[in-house]
């Protein structure tokens, strides 16, 4: 049986960086006021301490459950009818970025051509046929997949969808915002159970084909927020959600492919050189997909071309470093520098690379 929420009251005594004083204790903390409303210092709130108790790494603070003081008092009232976060004390009415059924027929897009699924015509019809979509190990691949797809094919529409397997509210991803600001996505879907995104959606299958056809996205970068959930098991890790994508992206009839999780530094040996994050995906996975890798890396390229076998194929690209760095994106993964682990950046950058071919290349 799974635990109890782990809430407890509390004061906030500083709003930036958010601070709360729960039982003498100055704590940090994060608020997504998107769906709680702006915090004050004297507020009184209730926030979960379960992370911070744990100790958690990625996730070391308190989160604000609801603002005690101000937060009683907001109205959410509005013309959306469908619920995120659906039977949870949290569930919220959202406006899906999906096709109306109006517009729909089976097959695909209203007059589009009947779909085949993968192997096939494109279930989206025309509208779809040459988005490529590039699916996520880990948030932490984000901003330099964007940035290296945008300076092969600059001005290309590229949005980002947001899944689960890591943090579930949009508001808590900073690279999001930062990418977004300096133009390099073109938007942000949030798909279920993820949430709070510019555009919502019910399923990645359903973002997927919005981006795709609604939105005119020229390609899809898919992966989970921040802080990737683990059980030190083949199965149980947010990673696996890269499948469900995957196959959520075959099935439309769209050009895949699978970024590698690599490290040069990882403490972990399960990570090192190629995560068996990307090797239980790429085993389990019922298509075919297109894995890029970094280019004069022969050891995690002999591996991965061991695991992709003859059902998948390797495209070796460039990775920019030195230009990347210089940019000024977030280039620390879980503590390490560029310099310290250059492995797991050069396969985010060879990534947002092939991202580009493929979309200069019409998808296939």
């Amino acid at each position: 049986m799974s635990a109890r929420l782990k809430l407890r009251r509390g004061v906030i005594v500083a709003a930036d960086p958010l601070t709360v004083e729960v039982d003498g204790e100055r704590r940090p903390a994060w608020a997504d006021e998107t769906l709680l409303g702006e915090m004050h210092k004297g507020d009184e709130v209730v926030v979960n301490v379960a992370a911070l108790d744990l100790g958690l790494g990625s996730g070391g603070f308190d989160i604000v459950h609801v603002n005690l003081t101000r937060g009683l008092d907001a109205s959410g009232e509005g013309r959306e009818h469908v619920i995120k976060l659906n039977y949870t004390s949290l569930q919220h009415p959202v406006d899906p970025v999906e096709l109306p059924v109006r517009f729909m027929r089976p097959g695909g897009v209203k007059g589009a051509p009947e779909g085949e699924g993968a192997g096939g015509k494109s279930v989206l019809g025309e509208t779809g046929v040459g988005m490529p979509v590039l699916v996520l190990p880990l948030h932490g691949h984000l901003a330099a997949a964007a940035w290296a797809a945008a300076q092969a094919q600059p001005g290309a529409q590229i949005g980002y969808v947001q899944t689960g397997g890591g943090a579930l509210p949009a508001s808590l991803s900073r690279d999001v915002a930062e990418l977004r600001e300096r133009g390099l996505l073109c938007g942000h879907i949030t798909a279920a159970p993820a949430y709070g995104g510019e555009h919502e959606a019910i399923s990645v299958a359903g973002a997927l084909g919005a981006a795709a056809g609604k939105l005119g996205w020229d390609a899809a970068i898919a992966g989970p927020g921040p802080g990737i959930i683990g059980s030190e098991t083949r199965l149980g890790h947010g990673g696996i959600a890269a499948l469900d994508t995957a196959h959520a992206s075959l099935a439309l009839g769209l050009l895949t492919l699978i970024s590698p999780r690599l490290s040069s530094a990882d403490p972990r040996e399960r990570h090192r050189p190629v995560s068996h994050h990307t090797l239980t995906v790429l085993e389990l996975l019922l298509g075919a997909v297109e894995i890029p890798v970094p280019a004069n890396e022969p050891v995690p390229i002999a591996i991965l071309a061991t695991a992709a076998g003859w059902r998948h194929r390797l495209r070796e690209e460039s990775a920019d470093l030195i230009g990347y760095e210089a940019a000024g994106l977030p280039s620390r993964t879980m503590g390490r520098t560029i310099a310290e682990d250059p492995l797991f950046f050069a396969a985010a950058l060879a990534s947002g690379r092939a991202l580009a071919a493929a979309r200069a290349g019409g998808g296939g």
